[in-house]
């Protein structure tokens, strides 16, 4: 399957090894491995790298592993506030959401944004309502919720109290999940989604479902999707800058996003991380922290998952 390739990332915020039993880890592994051949079936048969990137963001959203969807964050007041974004890169054409309650998967909204053409971005109720209308799955808040959220929002709160929130991990503080693929005609895509960072203030809006900032995508030079503190993406504009990194200067895909990475956003003094798809080529998936959920499928077949440095490797892909 020559030129195809997918990739994804379900976070920076990755736990200590220790934090989580080795059987909790080999399901997330499994879970990212899911998500990838969820993806990787749309390819395969020939569909649309907007179509695989959906794909792999809805198998992500489901699981309680990641923060967006199912298991995402908390607000200061205990609620869920979830924000979702999807670009075309043959087109540039792109939907969004942010601050939604109610939407099972708000990648699917995005979607449906994006193909009608008209409003790119769409918050808060007004975003519930448009996915009702448009016959998506909705739920009740509380399908949201997991107890490890419960536990995450307690423990920041004290933290809080304490006056010890800068010793927090990375972990304790937020997560995303994104997707980048390439058809076979060549066509490249991004999505990216996410509850935002736990402990957040209500309204609080992030990068992931800014177009520019947390994804971007543009056929002939690359598809980025972006995890980490989103109010440092925003200010860098951090996924078009890999891609006018590329345009404007000539870099490698490899080089653009590791410069965003390792010194742009470190140089905050944030964990960041970002999965990096180009025109050709296999995915490349930068970060700065303890580990980085990722996975991703190149153009050999071959799947491959990650949690911390060490890579599983899982054979060819379905």
């Amino acid at each position: 399957m020559s030129g195809l390739a997918l990739g994804l990332h379900g976070g920076c915020g990755t736990l200590d090894r220790s934090l989580m039993s080795e059987a909790e880890w080999a399901e997330a592994r499994d879970h990212i491995a899911g998500a990838l051949s969820a993806g990787w079936s749309v390819l395969k048969a020939g569909g649309a790298a907007l179509d695989a990137v959906q794909a792999t963001i809805m198998v992500l959203e489901d699981s309680p592993h990641f923060n967006a969807g199912h298991g995402a964050a908390l607000t200061e007041a205990s609620t869920h506030e979830l924000d979702a974004s999807i670009m075309d890169g043959a087109t540039r054409a792109a939907g969004a959401v942010c601050a939604t309650t109610r939407i099972r998967n708000p990648i699917t909204a995005a979607r449906a944004l994006l193909d009608g053409g008209q409003v790119l971005m769409l918050t808060g109720p007004a975003a519930d309502r448009f996915a009702e209308k448009a016959g998506l799955a909705m739920v009740e808040p509380s399908y949201f919720t997991t107890q490890r959220r419960v536990d995450t929002l307690a423990g920041l709160k004290r933290r809080a109290a304490e006056g010890t929130s800068s010793k927090a991990s990375e972990a304790e503080k937020h997560g995303t999940v994104g997707a980048v693929a390439r058809d076979a005609k060549g066509h490249l895509a991004a999505g990216t989604s996410t509850g935002g960072f736990n402990n957040k203030p209500v309204g609080r809006v992030g990068d992931s479902p800014i177009i520019g900032a947390g994804t971007y995508a543009r056929d002939g030079v690359c598809a980025v999707s972006c995890t980490g503190m989103g109010e440092y993406f925003i200010r860098n504009v951090a996924a078009y800058d890999v891609a006018a990194r590329i345009i404007y200067g000539g870099a490698r895909l490899e080089d653009a996003a590791g410069t965003l990475v390792h010194d742009v956003i470190a140089s905050h003094g944030i964990g960041a991380g970002m999965i990096a798809l180009g025109a050709t080529g296999d995915p490349v998936a930068p970060f700065n922290t303890l580990g980085m959920y990722r996975g991703w499928v190149g153009s050999d077949g071959e799947m491959v998952v990650a949690t911390h440095q060490e890579l599983f490797r899982r054979g060819q892909a379905a």
